[in-house]
């Protein structure tokens, strides 16, 4: 080894550190000063959408490493563990584009890829079944134990509003259900991940009513594309029901047949109150 390669070594890792204590980052022909920074500048990511995959893990994986579709992180229903830790798959980095959410709409943004974290988790979705419809597959604890960390890491890096953490369906309710009904959404947001209503104020816009009775659609609709849903004229009768089903799984799980009731009403109500409407 040549005698001054350690010198040489050393004298630029000197140079590069200085230069990065004064703001200024010396590369290949050129300098960066990046001593000024815009006001204007605002973080890419500032949303977590959350998936489930429907399928099981080796086609899981196969099918987000093609070229379709693709995520920037997928969970094992069982993850395995490394030095005691559970082991998550990440197939994108963050400050890539994934291709995860496609044709979708949050909060006034339609290029949710853009913008967005996408997370998949090995599930099966739902089967059907003659006497009770769609029968949902649970998240397995070790799973959403995973996820917890990696959703909150997440959030802090990117400073993620709670009403910015979302599901497929939220975002694209015409076309997906999941993460389903099963998803632990309010577990999740008690621990730091997500939105979710104060009970106090369901229970005031509640006003005593029972929590079934029927309200009026249109006026529901208003209130759910306040808060970030969309929801757009000449929508038919189904559209407007897949809307409200989708946020009924969210925050509602117990019936999300998509009728318009006091329940649904009082509970979108305290999370306006609580989070705020979309800003134009």
């Amino acid at each position: 080894m040549n005698i001054f390669t350690p010198l040489l070594l050393t004298a630029l890792a000197l140079l590069l550190s200085a230069c990065s204590s004064t703001g200024l980052e010396r590369h290949a022909g050129y300098v960066v000063d990046t001593r000024q920074n815009a006001l204007g500048a605002r973080p890419r990511i500032k949303m977590l959408v959350i998936h489930y995959t429907a399928q099981d893990y080796p086609t899981s994986l196969a099918t987000l490493t093609d070229r379709e579709v693709s995520a920037h992180y997928l969970i094992a229903a069982a993850p395995p563990r490394k030095g005691g830790q559970p082991t998550v798959s990440r197939l994108v980095p963050e400050q890539q584009l994934a291709w995860h959410a496609g044709s979708s709409y949050w909060r006034g943004a339609t290029r949710i890829n853009d913008t967005s974290v996408g997370i998949e988790l090995e599930n099966q979705g739902y089967r059907r079944s003659a006497f009770h419809g769609r029968e949902w597959y649970p998240f397995a604890a070790p799973q959403i134990a995973a996820l917890l960390p990696l959703s909150r890491d997440i959030i802090r890096r990117y400073g993620i509003s709670p009403q910015n953490v979302v599901g497929h369906s939220d975002i694209a309710p015409q076309r997906k259900q999941d993460p389903g009904p099963l998803f632990p959404w309010q577990w999740l947001a008690s621990q730091g991940v997500g939105a979710w209503p104060d009970a106090d104020r369901v229970r005031f816009w509640l006003a005593g009513r029972p929590p079934e009775q029927a309200v009026n659609a249109e006026q529901l609709l208003t209130l759910l594309a306040r808060y970030g849903y969309q929801v757009t004229p000449g929508m038919s009768a189904r559209q407007q029901q897949q809307v409200i089903a989708a946020f009924q799984m969210h925050f509602r799980p117990g019936d999300y047949r998509g009728l318009p009731d006091a329940e649904c009403e009082a509970i979108v109500k305290a999370l306006l109150d609580k989070y705020g409407a979309e800003q134009a």
